[in-house]
């Protein structure tokens, strides 16, 4: 690990997870996520043990989730609000584990959905969207609900001018890995969908199906932070 990453109080974005070369795992907003094909559910089960044992020795604990026939791994430092050295570590030591079973890495398989919700004033709707599905509002960003059990997407308010007109007014962001998203584009484009704008990409497109209804796909690529 490098000098520049090795605090473990200093969050780490793109560029910087780049040079830790863990090709594993792909960083979807604030953190690390890696996806191992087991092939079997016993493996499976045998990876979580490992990985159990490593959080314990280390201190520091991801999210796991065991399906069959895969098991599906997040990582943060939750003190800080995004990826640091710790996490590095712990991906470098589950990668091993993975490896050591025979479990193949899928990274670009990972993707992290959110629903982003357009209004004119996210404080008057803010506590009716909290209320009515339980979450909370993020720490570190106020136009954001999040599930306190990280299981269900993100909802954040985009600022739209006043309107009365029926319109769309939820969408669908979808973070994936760099080099997946351009042909996620390329598919939802064959598949009947239009561009609205890749003015900012590749930080994020602007897709519309046939009836105009828009999603996003995004990226890590051109933002100042994990976000």
């Amino acid at each position: 690990m490098s000098d520049q990453t090795s605090d473990p109080s200093k969050t780490l974005g793109g560029h910087e997870l780049e040079t830790e070369l863990l090709a594993d795992w792909r960083l979807l907003f604030s953190a690390l996520h890696g996806r191992f094909e087991t092939g079997d559910f016993a493996t499976g089960l045998r990876l979580v043990e490992g990985i159990g044992a490593v959080a314990e020795e280390l201190d520091h604990h991801p999210d796991v989730d065991l399906t069959y026939p895969r098991v599906t791994v997040r990582l943060t430092s939750h003190d800080v609000g995004g990826v640091t050295s710790r996490d590095v570590e712990l991906a470098r030591r589950i990668s091993d584990l993975a490896g050591s079973l025979g479990a193949k890495a899928d990274p670009a398989a990972v993707s992290v959905l959110e629903l982003g919700l357009d209004t004119w004033d996210h404080e008057e709707i803010k506590p009716f969207w909290a209320a009515v599905l339980g979450y909370e509002v993020s720490q570190e960003h106020d136009d954001e609900l999040n599930d306190p059990a990280g299981t269900r997407p993100t909802i954040w308010f985009q600022e739209t001018e006043r309107h009365d007109e029926p319109r769309q007014r939820f969408h669908l962001d979808l973070r994936v890995p760099p080099e997946v998203a351009e042909d996620r584009v390329r598919a939802a484009l064959a598949a009947g969908g239009t561009l609205v704008s890749d003015e900012r990409a590749p930080t994020f497109w602007v897709l519309a199906d046939a009836q105009g209804n828009k999603a996003c796909v995004t990226t890590w690529l051109g933002r100042s932070a994990a976000v």
